[in-house]
């Protein structure tokens, strides 16, 4: 079923606005994947805050141009589902993760910053943690050396207490 003229202007509109908020965008081809697994998929990027879509590969060449995501262009031919994130890794994140788990998944590329990924960019930037888990390291990492001085501090004052005769 084919798009009128207004239609598919309202598409180009609304991937424009997805892009213009992402950091990131991944390329996957969808070929062979059941309703079923698509529908989980779409619910965990959800959840996740992508957005994936499904989209004509032209529409999507207009929605980007002039946009970081612009120089990819030229791969977006076949059945490609589009993830857009506001996170730098949680598009990667979730298509690396829904592939690993079905084979008919084939990501096929992406971009960060401006600068294209191809596959296997696009899984290295999955294995980058979470922007929570990031910053809880660095909690513990700040709070590693303050804990540590506690503690010996608490064990001289246990054993100083220990030397003391008790008072009656």
């Amino acid at each position: 079923m084919s798009l009128n003229r207004s239609e598919k202007e309202a598409v180009i509109s609304e991937v424009t606005s997805l892009a213009a908020q992402a950091q990131t965008l991944v390329m996957a081809e969808y070929r062979g994947i059941t309703v079923a697994d698509m529908t989980k998929l779409r619910t965990d990027a959800r959840s996740k805050g992508v957005a994936l879509s499904v989209l004509k590969n032209t529409l999507a060449r207009r929605a980007v141009v002039g946009s970081s995501f612009e120089v990819v262009s030229d791969q977006m031919t076949g059945p490609l589902i589009y993830g857009f994130s506001e996170d730098a890794v949680a598009a990667a994140k979730v298509v690396a993760d829904f592939a690993k788990t079905n084979d008919k998944m084939v990501i096929r590329g992406g971009v960060y910053g401006g600068k294209p990924l191809d596959a296997n960019g696009v899984k290295e930037l999955a294995s980058i943690p979470t922007k929570e888990v990031l910053l809880a390291q660095l909690c513990g990492l700040l709070m590693s050396p303050i804990s540590r001085t506690a503690m010996v501090l608490g064990a001289l004052a246990a054993k100083k207490g220990e030397g003391e005769p008790a008072a009656a």
